[in-house]
């Protein structure tokens, strides 16, 4: 009896042992798949910078995926590339930075220039005040938390950089050629605390005016697209977002243009909770805060156009990109004059405007003032061939300081819709070129020098915008961007060429070239 109970005993503990066994073996094979499957979830184009910043955080402290050879194998075939792809770009931008200042070496950057008149001065400083007019406290806001203690005498020593850029506007530009003080100024955009944001009334876009404790103030436009991504072809050109790598990018190539007139701007990093949402007194801002669903700080404001939750502007978590462009003197010191650009486009998707349907348009232009005598004419193409060589379309309008009257330079304000697609030029934003064939002699051989090899505009571009703090996230401008400038430089060239050739079969191509060298030598050569 006690034989046969430990023989079933054993058969069953034996019976349990092989089951045991075969659930193992079981659950092992319905595992091998999944362990298979790649650990990374599929990710948006969108996040691909994060996904790779978490890689490498992975690396840094000792972890790694599969020890699969060939996966082993084309992960560091990647890395390498990557490796390889950003000593090609240190070296493209180092290169580009002895080409960028070899360019601003050169005499077309260099040209002599007569002393400037004080009637030529936008803003001056009183000399005295006198006794009766000096206030206690000069500078007074309406609320004095986070404001400087500040008393400014006539001596630019005692000024902020804003107010020294301000006191530097003449009547042929916004800022001199070499400029001790655009570096102080950009670094204060680019690092001074923020102790207000209020939302710019008008526009169709959200932009918020900052304001820092020595009282200047910036024009801020958020990140709305990544800078690889190309503006959706169906959006028409009067809908489409605001780029803040955009204003950044056209004050560079105003500047490497020769120009100088767009007023600074430079890329930050800005907090949306310290800086925005802590410091404003704005309630139409305020009250669009809100987190989403990722933990995303956002908020939208209120305007025309991509102000709602389907278009917010957010943090990642909390830290938001912009562009920072110092505000004009305000309106009471030096009032400005809004003129409707001839070659306005229609704004309307079936209706074409009269230049483009009017190929003798640019007669009608020449005879009416203030395009029929001074500069205002070779002005504008300079401001065409700006816009052309960043794609932007949308110029409906531009201004001068009423100070000067109608002899003096353009604003080129509002590029936020420029360097959208860089795989498609558009040839209308020449038209007024191309019509009325007229261009500066300084602005042609500007152009012919950056055709050059040794001058090329995407390096010198590319090298330029190195300078700006957002660099160090990622460049301002993708490679596609600069090699368009290099294409659309060459057909603005094009265009002046056929424009000669056109003028010569006609009798003569002196009407094509304004020759404004010569009337700026006899300006600054010494009589007898």
């Amino acid at each position: 009896m006690m034989w046969r109970m430990r023989s079933r005993s054993r058969t069953i503990c034996l019976s349990l042992a092989f089951i045991t066994v075969f659930l193992y073996l079981l659950l092992a094979l319905v595992s091998l798949p999944i362990y298979h499957q790649p650990c990374d979830p599929l990710l948006s184009p969108r996040t691909h910078i994060l996904r790779d910043l978490a890689r490498a955080n992975y690396t840094s402290v000792g972890l790694s995926g599969p020890t699969d050879a060939t996966h082993r194998d084309s992960s560091n075939k990647d890395a390498n590339k990557d490796a390889k792809g950003h000593a090609d770009r240190a070296e493209s931008v180092e290169s580009g930075l002895s080409k960028l200042e070899a360019l601003f070496d050169h005499p077309l950057y260099n040209m002599p220039s007569p002393p400037i008149p004080e009637e030529d001065w936008l803003l001056r400083v009183k000399p005295k005040i006198k006794a009766s007019e000096r206030s206690s406290q000069m500078w007074v806001s309406a609320s004095q938390d986070g404001y400087e203690a500040v008393r400014w005498n006539s001596s630019s020593n005692s000024h902020p950089p804003w107010l020294r850029f301000h006191l530097g506007i003449s009547r042929w530009q916004l800022y001199p050629r070499h400029d001790p003080n655009m570096e102080p100024l950009t670094k204060q955009l680019a690092t001074q605390r923020i102790v207000s944001a209020v939302q710019k009334s008008g526009g169709t876009q959200l932009k918020l005016v900052m304001s820092f404790p020595n009282y200047g103030q910036a024009m801020f436009k958020p990140m709305k697209q990544e800078r690889d991504e190309e503006t959706n072809y169906n959006l028409y050109y009067f809908s489409d977002f605001e780029r803040h790598n955009a204003e950044i990018s056209a004050f560079h190539l105003d500047r490497i243009l020769g120009y100088r007139r767009i007023p600074p701007a430079v890329g930050r990093l800005v907090d949306v909770v310290e800086e925005i949402k802590d410091v404003t007194i704005d309630r139409k801002v305020a009250r669009t805060f809100f987190t989403s669903p990722v933990g995303n700080v956002c908020f939208y404001g209120q305007c025309s156009y991509y102000c709602s939750t389907e278009h917010a502007v957010c943090g990642r978590p909390r830290k938001l990109e912009a562009s920072l462009a110092v505000m004009l003197p305000d309106l009471s010191l030096a009032s400005r004059r809004s003129w409707r650009s001839p070659w306005r486009r229609s704004y309307s998707r079936s209706k074409l405007a009269k230049w483009e349907s009017e190929p003798d348009y640019c007669s009608t232009v020449k005879k009416t003032p203030p395009y029929d005598k001074g500069t205002r004419l070779v002005d504008f193409i300079d401001l065409v061939i700006l816009d052309f060589l960043m794609s932007n379309m949308d110029r409906h309008h531009y201004e001068t300081f009423e100070r000067f009257g109608n002899n003096t330079f353009l604003l080129h304000l509002d590029n936020g819709r420029a360097f959208g697609r860089h795989s498609k030029d558009e040839p209308s934003i020449l038209a007024p070129l191309e019509q009325c064939c007229r261009i500066r002699r300084t602005t042609w051989l500007r152009l012919r020098l950056l055709s050059l090899p040794q001058y090329r505009l995407s390096d010198v571009m590319r090298a330029s915008l190195s300078h700006d703090p957002l660099h160090s996230v990622a460049p301002l401008l993708a490679e596609p961007h600069l090699a368009a400038l290099d294409r659309r430089l060459k057909t603005v060239l094009e265009t002046v060429s056929r424009c000669q050739k056109r003028q010569s079969e006609n009798g003569g191509d002196d009407d094509v070239i304004y020759d404004d060298m010569a009337s700026l030598k006899d300006t600054v050569t010494p009589a007898g």
